[in-house]
Parts: structure tokens; C-alpha cells; sequence
């Protein structure tokens, strides 16, 4: 029998389709259509201790075979999360992973913090909780003028370090492309006792209004996702699990069946699946069953025969 049972450090997974922070919400709209039972995972909205409501001006472009965001990390803040959201979470049967951000280290050491306190209360009402926090260290650091926390090893290490000694829940950490040093970055992660890697975030990009003679978005700049950026996430994803023992999941363009299995080659433990719910927002619900047919049709019987092969 074919099989797509898989693991994420500690953490068990029924399939390797996890949906991506950003793109799924909490699950609510997405609930609507299918089954959320039938994915491995979902990582929340990006989450930060106060509400944010995102940039202004224009937030979204469809470029060539890709989509330009610039969201600006809008969301409720984690209180409203952990007393709304959460409970609403933990009806679908499938993994729950909280997407932290932050502009500050005293930002990460307070969401880590309210984070671990409510895995901890949820746990001793014996009510199921977080199963695992997904780190995203791609904020800008507002204290040193808004340079990005995932762009040096070092200033990322203090983030990473932070939040370890904080919480006890197993700890994923969301990786740039735009890391002046990948390797690296993936080797401090190990040090720094995360339980994973997941990469990649979008690619830094550009997009020009000719009319108004202006850069498209306010912040000038934008994250370019989609199928555009697969070859080059297939490439860093490769290079990330080469030099690094911790599980790894991939992302970036992936939206077809094929695109799973190109990721679990080269090493990747499982998937996240982004722009893709954009393109067809019932992807989650076929996806697991196209890669069962997908393995089958090549006569593979388990993820863990072909992960790392390439």
C-alpha cells in the first residue's frame, strides 16, 4: 500500500501537505469547501503579540507565472487567536502550527511566551493545543530601522535563542531567501536546539507603475511567490537539507503533485503549499490524493524510500 505518512521532528504528520502561513488564514474560508481533515497540516496567519493592519496602498500584483504581496503581516494578535481562533483550530484533525512574527526581540520573547502559557493551560484542562510554533524571523527589526531579523545569522541567533529558551513546543524555523547566508543560517537553527527548517519565504522583488513613474507598492519592494520561484526554492531547499540534520520543509511554487515529490527529493520532510490555494482554492483537498496516484503510477510505496535521493 502506498503511504504518505510523515514526520516533522516529533511531530506526526498523516500526509506532507501542510498549508502555508498567509495564505490559509486560520482555515474558516477554506472550511467551507472541503474537509480540512484530509491535510497534514496548517500554519496560521502570521501572528504578533498586538493586531497589525498591514500596509497601504496596493497589496497584491499577479506577475508572470507568480504573485506579488505586500501585506504588511495584518492580523489580529495573538490574544485574539488564542481566544477565538484556536479553539475553532483544534476541530479539524489535522496538525496546528502558529506562525510567530515580530519586530523586536521583546516582540518574540512575549509571543513566545503567551504562546507557551496557553499550550500550557490547554494541557492541564486536557483540551489539545499547539502542536508546533513556526518561527518567522523574516520581520524587520524595528529597533534597527527595519532591517530584517533573517538576513544575518547573528541577529537571527537572538531570536532563535529567545524563543528556545522560552518554550518547550517543538519549534520550526521559517528561513529568507534573501539570508546573506543560508548554510549558516540553517547550521545556527541546529545550534540554537530548533526542532526544524522550513524555507522558502518569498523572494525580494519589484513592480513598476509606468503610469504614475512609481514603484507599484508603497513599501517599494514586495515578495514574489508562485510558480515562478519553484526552480530556485527546489534549488535552496536541496542545498539547506545537504548541510543540515534537522527535518526541513519546503515551499515555493509547488502545485502539483509532482512539485511534492520534486521537494521530497531532494530532502525535504514535507511541503507547504502557498500561492497555490490562490490559483485553486480546493488544492488541499485533491493534492494528497494526486500524489498517492502520482507514487503509485512510479511504484513508490512510501515518502522515506525517494526523500533525499537527489
Amino acid at each position: 500500500m502506498t503511504s504518505l505518512c510523515c514526520k516533522v521532528g516529533t511531530l506526526n504528520l498523516r500526509n506532507p501537505i501542510i498549508m502555508a502561513s498567509g495564505t490559509f488564514a486560520f482555515g474558516a474560508p477554506y472550511a467551507k469547501l472541503y474537509p480540512l481533515d484530509s491535510l497534514g497540516g496548517i500554519s496560521t496567519k502570521g501572528l504578533t503579540v498586538e493586531p497589525r493592519t498591514g500596509n497601504r496602498g496596493t497589496r497584491l500584483i499577479e506577475t508572470a507565472s507568480g504573485l506579488m504581496n505586500s501585506i504588511g503581516l495584518e492580523n489580529p494578535g495573538l490574544s485574539h487567536f488564542l481566544q477565538f481562533e484556536l479553539d475553532r483550530m483544534c476541530q479539524y484533525d489535522t496538525a496546528i502550527i502558529v506562525n510567530l512574527g515580530g519586530g523586536s526581540l521583546e516582540e518574540y520573547e512575549k509571543g513566545a511566551s503567551m504562546l507557551q502559557q496557553a499550550a500550557a493551560t490547554r494541557a492541564a484542562e486536557g483540551k489539545r493545543g499547539i502542536d508546533m510554533v513556526e518561527l518567522n524571523i523574516s520581520c524587520p527589526n524595528v529597533k534597527q530601522g527595519g532591517m530584517q531579523f533573517g538576513l544575518h545569522t547573528e541577529k537571527a541567533r537572538e531570536a532563535v535563542r529567545i524563543v528556545r529558551r522560552i518554550t518547550d513546543l517543538p519549534l520550526m524555523i521559517k528561513l529568507s531567501p534573501n539570508a546573506y547566508d543560508l548554510t549558516g543560517m540553517a547550521a545556527m537553527c541546529e545550534e540554537e536546539g530548533a526542532d526544524a527548517i522550513s524555507l522558502v519565504n518569498t523572494f525580494l522583488a519589484m513592480s513598476v507603475d509606468l503610469k504614475s513613474r512609481r514603484s507599484s507598492f508603497q513599501q517599494t519592494y514586495a515578495g514574489l511567490s508562485g510558480p515562478a520561484i519553484k526552480p530556485i526554492a527546489l534549488r535552496m531547499v536541496h542545498q539547506v537539507c545537504r548541510s543540515t540534520s534537522l527535518p526541513v520543509v519546503g515551499m515555493g511554487g509547488i502545485t502539483t503533485a509532482q512539485d511534492v515529490l520534486e521537494f521530497i527529493m531532494v530532502g525535504a520532510s514535507a511541503v507547504q503549499i502557498g500561492t497555490g490555494n490562490f490559483m485553486n482554492p480546493r488544492t488541499g483537498a485533491s493534492l494528497a490524493g494526486e500524489v498517492t496516484q502520482l507514487m503509485k503510477k512510479e511504484r513508490i510505496e512510501s515518502l522515506e524510500e525517494i526523500r533525499g535521493v537527489i
